[in-house]
């Protein structure tokens, strides 16, 4: 099993962008929640969405593809883990 891999600073801007699918899953902790809208221009693969709240409890989960523009959560969420998705 993979531990996620908490992203600070400007990884929080950069995320899953110009790594391969073979990078461990990325943790996001926001200090309060909120409903920043993540992309995925420049990710050339497929990848897993997870939105937390607070109490580390799944509020959505999503399939991202490439280059997608823009995509959140109905509801406002505190951590976001990114998951890369492999070919099998």
């Amino acid at each position: 099993m993979l531990k996620a891999k908490k992203v600070k600073g400007l990884g929080k801007y950069i995320g899953l962008m110009f790594r391969t699918r073979k990078t461990r899953p990325l943790l996001f902790d926001f200090k309060k929640n909120t409903r920043t809208p993540i992309h995925s221009l420049f990710v050339f693969f497929s990848f897993n969405a997870i939105w937390l709240d607070a109490n580390n409890k799944i509020i959505a989960q999503k399939i991202v593809k490439p280059f997608t523009l823009s995509i959140r959560p109905k509801m406002p969420f505190r951590k976001l883990i990114e998951i890369p998705i492999s070919r099998k």
